[in-house]
């Protein structure tokens, strides 16, 4: 007969009272989020907490979360993918250049930049997989070829005059005062957490991106995994392109690039929240909204734009160190949890 020895009060005590001190952790920049938006409201009181300026913080967005949001995917699966500002702006070239100088429909031409912009996902995945070359390398190159195709298909100039069809019946006309592209941009974080949460695909891919040997030993297609959410990438940043073209009316060859550093920045800050350590839809939503609300408090403020550059470039380099902490803290409790107790 076996006998089973319970375990010490003190150890219960000890693993719960970690599991409560880990909570706070997950909702720590919701609490920095509030402070800040309230300091901004005590500043600028007749403009900051205004319902025109929290609708227009809102709807201005979309346009970066929808691409933060297909960025996580191969985030999620351990690759970086580079090229998604080029691929944001491909995709919006595509749509200008065929609807306002081809004279396509403009649903066709949205089609179309989605198509191509999902066929760049395709080619970073495929050189990834088959050469066995850092993402870091080939989606750099990759963003940079891309850049090049702009520059040659719209003549390196602005083209306006793409279907206001396209932004009035999709995109900018309102709900509950706020554009309807916000709303859209949601619609995608739900399905990005259904699949990462519900499916096996989600599961299959954070396994891969924790360990790929481990996930190759038990079965995990890994390139496979690799190469589709390179192709989601692509194929979600094309959609930004398509808000991005449809919201201005126009393409501009160069503009794609300034949402490069606020896509990652809230890609890792949001892996600091609610599930701390991993790339996840929701936290990502509340970091592009965190670092709106302060650009555009200090905006209202008076400041320079330059401010902004520094804003975004340093909230990147701390969101990326407070990732490595918490995902390195979150690792020594899990071994901490699971490791026997030694009978003294």
């Amino acid at each position: 007969m076996t006998t089973t020895t319970p375990a010490s009060p003190g150890t219960t005590k000890k693993k719960i009272g970690r599991k409560r001190t880990g909570e706070p952790e997950r909702f720590a920049l919701l609490g920095v989020w509030a402070v800040l938006f309230l300091v901004f409201a005590l500043l600028q009181p007749d403009t900051f907490p205004t319902s025109a300026n929290i609708s227009n913080m809102l709807g201005s967005q979309a346009v970066l979360l929808v691409l933060a949001l297909g960025l996580i995917v191969p985030l999620r699966a351990g690759d970086y993918d580079l090229s998604v500002a080029s691929t944001l702006n491909l995709s919006a070239v595509v749509v200008a250049v065929l609807n306002v100088n081809e004279g396509w429909n403009i649903w066709t031409a949205v089609i179309a930049a989605i198509v191509v912009s999902m066929l760049v996902g395709v080619v970073n995945g495929f050189v990834i997989t088959r050469f066995d070359i850092d993402p870091f390398i080939v989606t750099l190159g990759i963003g940079t070829v891309v850049q090049g195709i702009i520059y040659w298909v719209s003549n390196s100039v602005t083209i306006t005059g793409v279907d206001r069809q396209l932004s009035d019946t999709m995109l900018t006309q309102p709900f509950l005062s706020i554009p309807l592209d916000f709303y859209y941009a949601v619609a995608l974080c739900v399905i990005i957490w259904y699949v990462f949460d519900h499916t096996a695909f989600g599961q299959r891919l954070l396994f891969a991106g924790q360990s790929r040997d481990v996930a190759r030993l038990n079965g995990v297609n890994v390139s496979g995994l690799r190469w589709t959410s390179m192709i989601i990438s692509g194929g979600v940043a094309g959609v930004a392109g398509v808000i991005y073209a449809g919201t201005t009316a126009s393409a501009d060859p160069t503009s794609g690039q300034a949402f490069m550093l606020p896509a990652f920045a809230a890609c890792f800050l949001g892996s600091t929240v609610l599930k701390i350590g991993r790339f996840n839809p929701w936290g990502t939503l509340i970091a592009v909204y965190f670092l709106v609300t302060g650009i555009t408090g200090l905006q209202l403020m008076g400041a320079q734009q330059y401010v902004q550059q520094l804003f975004y470039g340093g909230a990147l380099v701390i969101a990326v160190i407070l990732s490595k902490l918490v995902k390195s803290r979150g690792e020594r409790r899990r071994q901490s949890e699971v490791r026997p107790d030694v009978a003294t």
